[in-house]
């Protein structure tokens, strides 16, 4: 991928960095060098401890000197303000958030230190995280690298800038209705959501349709990073099946012949964008020329059935932001906390979680019948106009956003049913915006979709192409 630095690919780095061409202090200071140049104009980093970040890569020199082994040993890593980091603050993106530092790390966090990461400063999201953009009152609006006039996608919107920006080669992320799809697709990355119980959490969000993960530029390193973060979690509620071989060796393997059920159009009519349509289609057509089947079909991705059900469960999320000052959240926030305390009942909640999973054996049960993959836009729209979505939802903080809507039309569905999907960025228009094609795996099939995935990387390379943001 040409000079080494924070466009890079992490595992082409970690490499480097094992080999003694460059040191992780370097690439550390590189990371943060293009940090001071880019984070101005696109509000991708809110949070930073640069002497910490120094002193872990330092260590991690140390490491590699006395040939300590960990995949990711030296690489620089920014953490979404979601997640917890042991002795960092936690603000969730809100300023009902308290002071106080975090004592414990979430599970995926330790997890990448494990594996050698440099853990560097938090990235944007919404408050709380139910937006698919990162704006938020407390820090801004975090804007695409590719066009600073549209947004980077939500809810890791900030880790999406942050990568396609230029200023770290991989970003951890979660997704909750397609929080890590969404703004890979807005900025031409990749993002691989896990199976439901794949990656460890300390407790489940949404009865496991949160899940955690990272946005990368390139297969090899959703793979590799996907290994570094699965379990599985002895003392788990939720766990995947092990993977037969490492997700990495999945790179490059052969490809059976696959039968792709396409839908490039959003369910109950909702209007798809025509460059989300022309982004599922060329994939499709690309998918043909490899000898793949392509059939087009029907999902009820979003549903009268499945949508009130999940909105109810994720009202109830709410619960996970402790220590919070509720008088100072944003106003759908405070509706949401209202609801999920004073109008949805336990029973409700209940009754809500047992009909999408029973909803959800009926869908799934099409994977491996009807085809084995299914593909589809990442996003019913385009990368929408910065600050659109945050000032249509404080006007109406009671009512869903269209916009919010349509950007999750495709990728929710995946949360709800627990299946593995990913956001390739294989179509750009006429523009010069990124438009993500998604594609959905049966249950647990994370290694069918990187094995197709590289499959498609390999004929339509991607990683080459940086935003005008990472280049300027």
């Amino acid at each position: 991928m040409g000079e080494l630095g924070p466009t890079s690919s992490a595992v082409e780095l970690a490499a480097a960095l094992r080999a003694r061409e460059l040191t992780a202090v370097e690439l550390l200071e590189d990371c943060l060098a293009a940090v001071d140049a880019r984070n101005s104009e696109l509000n991708a980093v809110v949070w930073r401890d640069d002497e910490a970040a120094r002193a872990a890569a330092r260590d991690a020199d140390a490491r590699i000197a006395a040939g300590g082994e960990a995949p990711f040993l030296g690489v620089p890593i920014p953490i979404k303000d979601l997640t917890a980091v042991a002795g960092w603050p936690l603000t969730y993106g809100s300023n009902g958030a308290g002071e106080e530092l975090s004592t414990d790390s979430e599970l995926v966090v330790e997890a990448l230190q494990r594996a050698g990461f440099v853990l560097c400063g938090r990235t944007n999201t919404p408050e709380f995280g139910p937006l698919t953009v990162a704006e938020n009152s407390r820090y801004g609006n975090t804007v695409n690298p590719w066009d600073t006039g549209r947004a980077s996608g939500g809810s890791s919107g900030g880790a999406s800038a942050a990568v396609a920006g230029g200023m770290f080669p991989i970003a951890h992320a979660n997704d909750g209705g397609g929080s890590i799809r969404i703004p890979a697709a807005y900025t031409g990355l990749v993002g691989l959501k896990s199976s439901r119980g794949r990656i460890p959490r300390r407790a489940q969000t949404w009865m496991g349709a949160v899940v955690e993960g990272a946005i990368t530029r390139t297969m090899a390193d959703a793979a590799a990073s996907l290994d570094a973060m699965t379990g599985p979690d002895p003392l788990a509620w939720f766990n995947a099946p092990a993977p037969e071989r490492p997700f990495a060796e999945e790179v490059g393997a052969p490809v059976e012949k696959l039968r792709v059920g396409l839908m490039a159009q959003a369910p109950l009519g909702l209007p798809t964008d025509p460059d989300c349509v022309q982004a599922a289609r060329e994939a499709a057509a690309l998918l043909e020329e490899l000898g793949h089947e392509v059939v087009e079909v029907e999902v009820g991705t979003i549903s009268e059935d499945l949508t009130p059900d999940f909105v109810t469960m994720t009202i109830g999320g709410i619960a996970d932001y402790d220590g919070v000052d509720w008088s100072k959240v944003e106003p759908h926030n405070r509706h949401a906390y209202e609801a999920a305390t004073d109008r949805v009942s336990a029973y409700e909640y209940v009754v809500a979680v047992q009909r999408l999973e029973r909803l959800s054996r009926r869908e799934v049960a099409r994977w491996g019948r009807d085809f084995d993959l299914l593909l589809t836009p990442t996003s019913g729209i385009l990368p929408p106009p910065s600050g659109q979505i945050l000032t249509a939802q404080h006007a109406a903080p009671d009512q869903p956003v269209f916009e919010t809507i349509a950007s999750v039309c495709f990728s929710a569905f995946g949360n709800i049913t627990g299946l593995p999907a990913i956001s390739l960025p294989l179509h750009w228009n006429e523009d010069g915006i990124p438009v993500g094609a998604m594609l959905t795996g049966g249950p647990f099939e994370e290694a069918r979709l990187i094995r197709l995935g590289a499959q498609l990387e390999a004929a339509r390379p991607w990683a080459e192409r940086l935003a005008p943001a990472a280049v300027a």
